[in-house]
């Protein structure tokens, strides 16, 4: 190895990669070093090394990229949430673009020049959901914040720069209370303790709060006390759920949800529809990104009256509606049954009647409606978990060769392994990512690629879209 651990080299950043950190070479042997930006020269510490490349920590910046900035957080380096905060917003997204470039061009047979990252105007308070550990430290204190990276000590958080600001006054207040009443708190090194979690989300329109307070038990204590403190000084406060989640696991949000206050759900609005959150139901965390990007994919399908459309990991329904406006009909499919529910009303609600909501596994409900029930969409919309498409539902799109394809992605490297996989028989004419989560690495919140194909055949017009969480 032409490195070594804890050895001490000077070296220049060629390249920011798929997580946001910097490439250096030596020997061309590949070092990855968090914090540091293309172009910078720095002096560095090996931390770890592996057969085919090295990890290395920033001990001095030599040369500092004009791209730099002081970040205006104090925690954003052990909370590895927003780890591209030290860079200006337009940089980043064009780090974002060169990533999924990098991608395109390793991967498909036609190098097509990535398009530039849609931003925002505003990258500040963004997120219209929290979700707030609560433990003890090591000074046996209770502490409500975040996670540090790749552990679980948890970091209190003076102010999150891209969490809504109303809900996070909200999350301490809760917090305070729960310590000012001696409220017990979990310990997941003894799994006892009540307080888990404190979940916030909000309307970003309507601005309906809903709190969930996740426990390790069946009863908060003080109960009503706590809900005429959080409504008395929070009039927009909507909802408080008590979430029972008595597993020893990583999963936050238990199975069972206990309405304390209001219904059990908030209101928001996108784009011109209305829709019901729940506690466990899927809602696109950056709505302001999300709403320009469904309006990219409806309008880039080119959706007519006699188009039948399907929407696979449909959640909620939120694409489905905009699509239905201008199809035949939309057929959703999700395997959260929750959200299929939750789909159903929102299209109720909305008075949409040209859609079917069907709750299993995208896999077997496409191939059955395609195969047995011999229902065949002009136009498929796909917005898979991380892993992307499976192979059957691949086979499935292939054999049916819809006119137009829409591909919702969180995750670029699966996005392009699976265009991979569609172009023999589609040509990828356009890809153009959307950040949904401004400040963060990459590799989580990536952005969108947005591709349009073509199929060759018949000269069929089909479009893929690609979002990130």
């Amino acid at each position: 190895m032409p490195v070594k651990k804890n050895e001490i080299y000077t070296v220049e950043i060629i390249d920011n990669g798929y997580n946001g950190e910097g490439i250096a070479k030596i020997e061309e042997f590949t070092i990855f070093i968090p914090n540091a930006i293309k172009g910078e020269k720095v002096k560095i510490t090996i931390v770890k090394v592996l057969t085919s490349h090295a990890f290395g920590k920033i001990i001095e910046i030599i040369e500092k990229s004009k791209f730099r900035t002081e970040s205006d957080c104090t925690t954003y380096k052990r909370c590895g949430g927003c780890s591209l905060r030290h860079i200006e917003y337009k940089e980043t997204l064009k780090i974002k673009q060169n990533a999924v470039q990098s991608l395109v061009n390793k991967t498909l047979k036609n190098k097509i020049e990535v398009q530039a990252t849609l931003g925002m105007e505003n990258p500040l308070n963004y997120r219209n959901k929290a979700q707030y550990p609560v433990g003890i430290n090591k000074d046996g204190k209770p502490v409500m914040g975040v996670f540090a990276s790749r552990t679980h000590e948890i970091i209190p958080i003076n102010e999150c720069f891209i969490q809504d600001k109303q809900a996070e006054k909200v999350a301490k207040f809760i917090f305070n209370f729960i310590v000012e009443n001696n409220i017990s708190i979990y310990d997941e090194n003894t799994g006892k303790g009540l307080i888990r979690h404190i979940v916030t989300k909000i309307g970003k329109k309507t601005n309906e709060i809903m709190c969930v307070i996740v426990i390790n038990g069946s009863e908060i204590q003080k109960e009503n006390e706590l809900v005429e403190a959080v409504t008395s000084n929070f009039k927009n406060v909507k909802t408080i759920v008590k979430n029972i989640n008595m597993k020893n696991t990583n999963v936050i949000l238990g199975k069972e949800n206990i309405n304390l206050y209001g219904d059990g759900y908030i209101t928001d609005i996108l784009g011109e529809y209305t829709f019901k959150i729940s506690p466990l139901s899927f809602y696109q965390v950056n709505p302001v990104q999300a709403e320009k990007l469904y309006n990219i994919g409806v309008e880039g399908a080119n959706i007519t009256k006699d188009d039948v459309v399907f929407d696979l990991y449909c959640g909620i329904g939120t694409i489905s509606l905009f699509m239905a406006k201008y199809a035949k009909k939309v057929y959703g499919i999700e395997i959260v049954e929750e959200a299929i529910e939750a789909a159903k009303e929102n299209a109720k609600v909305n008075e949409v009647e040209n859609t079917e909501f069907i709750a299993g596994d995208v896999e077997k409900i496409l191939d059955d409606l395609i195969n047995k029930k011999s229902i065949v969409p002009n136009i498929v919309m796909v917005d898979p978990p991380r892993k992307g498409l499976d192979n059957k539902s691949i086979d499935n799109i292939l054999k049916i060769k819809p006119r137009k394809l829409v591909y919702i992605s969180c995750n670029p490297a699966t996005l392009v392994r699976d265009l991979a996989k569609l172009e023999e028989t589609f040509t990828v004419d356009f890809i153009k990512p959307v950040d949904m989560f401004p400040f963060t690495r990459t590799c989580r919140m990536c952005g969108s690629a947005a591709t349009k194909t073509r199929y060759i055949g018949k000269l069929k017009r089909t479009k893929m879209r690609n979002s990130s969480f």
